[in-house]
């Protein structure tokens, strides 16, 4: 099979058996692969190691059974391959910040890790340098609507409590005042970004898990950068430090310049400012 095909076949085997074992040797072993390059070909497509996806799928599966059911929490964590309600507790609440009850209580489903998707035909293209990849950035228009939203569900681990109804309203707003841009490769959406030019902020940005690795997120901040001329630091917030249900979005911002400011909550949710001089070179 192709990398892709064997991507598309892990994620399909773990999806129908995220209630069961999944050991990535086992997984490796039902492909007919080795441990070692099936790690490699998931973390390097997917974002995020093969543990780390099961363990985000369960727990984001959890969590709607904990708001749209009425199984008892132990019936929920022995379903979501915990040996225990307590087990189940201790990393539901490490990672969605309440503990199971309360959080069924609260009544308000996000989720950490939307399965991931894969759009046929996937192509290599990986822009590097940066001057070919600034012209394809450009203001998103409605028609747009449809792969911007694919793209938001692969990169909503990066967002918490991200409620993808209210994003899709939102977005509408932002393409009407032109604060939305999006870079695309022929019809998939590759880059995403909103704006807001009068505080300076960025209020979303999304890199397809595909494209992490080339100059995308520096082209991206580049606009955003020339967009905001009028500030001398531009923002946006991300997990705080330490925050187990981070993936790695704040280690990337800081890689690229960001420093830490204010602590926030949104939307019930601990965050931090972080913060970039506007005159910051790559």
């Amino acid at each position: 099979m192709k990398p892709i095909e064997i991507i598309i076949a892990a994620i399909n085997h773990i999806e129908t058996h995220l209630g069961t074992s999944l050991a990535l040797e086992k997984v490796a072993r039902r492909l007919g692969y080795s441990r070692y390059y099936l790690h490699h070909l998931f973390t390097q497509t997917v974002g995020v190691p093969m543990h780390v996806y099961i363990q985000r799928r369960r727990l984001t599966e959890a969590a709607r059974q904990l708001v749209y059911s009425e199984l008892p929490i132990l019936e929920i964590a022995l379903q979501s391959g915990y040996e225990s309600q307590q087990a189940f507790a201790v990393i539901f609440k490490a990672m969605y910040k309440f503990p199971p009850g309360r959080f069924r209580q609260n009544r308000e489903f996000y989720p950490l890790q939307m399965r991931f998707e894969v759009k046929a035909p996937v192509h290599d293209m990986h822009l590097t340098v940066k001057r070919s990849a600034d012209s394809l950035i450009r203001p998103a228009r409605k028609e747009d609507t449809t792969a911007w939203m694919h793209l938001v569900r692969l990169v909503v681990d990066g967002f918490p409590c991200l409620n993808e109804t209210e994003h899709a309203a939102t977005l509408q707003k932002y393409i009407a005042r032109q604060h939305a841009f999006i870079m695309k490769e022929k019809n998939s959406a590759i880059g995403i970004m909103m704006l807001s030019p009068a505080s300076g902020n960025i209020d979303f940005l999304g890199i397809h898990p595909f494209y992490r690795h080339g100059g995308i997120m520096q082209t991206h901040l580049a606009k955003a950068m020339s967009v905001m001329t009028g500030h001398q630091v531009i923002s946006t917030t991300t997990y705080r430090r330490g925050d187990r249900a981070d993936t790695g979005h704040r280690r990337t911002l800081t890689a690229f310049g960001f420093t830490g400011g204010e602590h926030l909550v949104e939307f019930g949710y601990p965050t931090q400012k972080m913060f970039l001089p506007n005159t910051h070179v790559f």
